[in-house]
């Protein structure tokens, strides 16, 4: 297995904060947009962007965080336990509100897809944007894009990109994963 570090240490953090700028370029107070956070590590991504965003401006924008568990088109073919799913934590109405869904990573499109389904039963946004750390842009199954990006990676199938978190990973990182055939 060969692994290729994409991104870590002082690169990572300039990423986040780079991500947060452009979303304070775009939605300057805040005042009507909510991060919503995919589950299971999209949850990190979120967390570290509304403590920036925090830092930098001072305004403590909403979080919320989704499951998807039983929004994914393939939760039956998986045989998933309802017993084992993440949990949600919307605490607010997203009626007519600018919502920036958050992921580590994009790569066929699907879990994206199964958010913006399951987000539906929170109201009816005004807006819906898409944040990822890392966007594997080759292999989109669902025709979605995201509008704001950490990184690019251009990957097959058969690599993986894992994101590590410095709280529960011990470390900042993205790393693509190759094995050798």
């Amino acid at each position: 297995m060969k692994q290729s570090i994409l991104l870590e240490g002082a690169k990572f953090q300039i990423t986040i904060k780079r991500l947060c700028q452009q979303l304070i370029e775009n939605h300057c107070d805040f005042s009507n947009a909510v991060l919503i956070g995919i589950q299971p590590r999209g949850t990190y991504l979120a967390k570290r962007i509304q403590k920036e965003i925090k830092t930098m401006t001072g305004v403590d924008i909403q979080l919320g965080i989704l499951d998807i568990t039983f929004y994914r088109d393939d939760f039956r073919m998986k045989g998933a336990n309802p017993l084992i799913a993440n949990s949600t934590d919307i605490d607010f109405m997203v009626d007519d509100k600018e919502v920036i869904l958050i992921d580590d990573v994009l790569w066929t499109g699907r879990t994206i897809r199964s958010a913006m389904d399951a987000i539906q039963a929170f109201g009816r946004p005004g807006k819906m944007e898409l944040l990822v750390l890392v966007d594997r842009r080759f292999s989109r199954q669902i025709p979605i894009q995201p509008d704001y990006i950490g990184i690019q990676v251009d990957s097959i199938d058969s690599q993986k990109v894992i994101v590590s978190w410095q709280d529960i990973d011990e470390t900042d990182s993205i790393v693509l994963i190759t094995e050798k055939k």
